[in-house]
């Protein structure tokens, strides 16, 4: 009885301490890494300036716009999140490697998405902040990649921004000179604009069509 209960409590497969060490380390980075080397930074910074864009700063509420943003990382990441299943996760859980070749493994392909959207000169400018020699932009170390591909992120998220608040701001110039040239200056132009830019953008069926250019903006 005693030799059963010793073996049910033995656990499936036990590192050395400097592997449980790494585990929890990633454990506590995960929030970190979800934002900085997956999808979501581009996603919730977009949809953030496309709130600002439209008027109504607490609508959607934050907790509305964080969610689709996940769901949408979710789609966008969701083939490489499955390499990292079955490369990483499911021979780590079957006990066939140690916590550190999983962290190994695992980072593989994210570190091939990264690339494939991080541009090479700011490869070149941090691997230069980092005094890093590489003979291509492919063998960047992660600690070169990863900021060069959060950069790359914002990038995009405000030239995606920029053009996605054009058509709001010349709703705006236009309803403001119509009220100057009618002499209401006791009117707010934003009062006016407001229902004029729910309007377009429901029509356009806008949440649908950004959605899918965001997904659609990674390759």
């Amino acid at each position: 009885m005693n030799h059963a209960l010793q073996i049910a409590a033995t656990p499936a497969h036990s590192g050395s301490p400097v592997d449980l060490l790494i585990a929890f380390f990633i454990v506590g980075l995960v929030p970190v890494l979800a934002v900085s080397t997956t999808s979501f930074t581009r996603i919730v910074v977009i949809l953030s300036l496309l709130r600002t864009s439209l008027g109504p700063q607490s609508l959607p509420p934050n907790i509305v716009i964080v969610a689709l943003a996940l769901m949408l990382t979710g789609a966008v990441m969701a083939p490489t999140f499955a390499e990292i299943r079955v490369q990483a996760l499911e021979p780590y859980a079957a006990a066939r490697i140690s916590p550190a070749q999983a962290l190994a493994r695992g980072a593989e392909p994210l570190r091939r998405f990264m690339l494939r959207q991080a541009r090479p000169t700011d490869i070149a400018a941090f691997a230069r902040t980092a005094r890093a020699r590489l003979s291509s932009p492919a063998q960047a170390p992660i600690s070169v990649l990863a900021p060069a591909f959060l950069v790359g992120e914002l990038r995009a998220a405000f030239a995606m921004g920029f053009a996605l608040a054009l058509p709001f701001v010349v709703i705006d110039i236009v309803v403001a000179a119509v009220l100057m040239s009618l002499g209401m200056f006791m009117v707010s132009p934003g009062a006016l604009s407001l229902p004029l830019k729910l309007l377009l953008f429901v029509v356009a069926d806008g949440w649908t069509l950004v959605s899918g250019a965001l997904v659609a903006s990674y390759r």
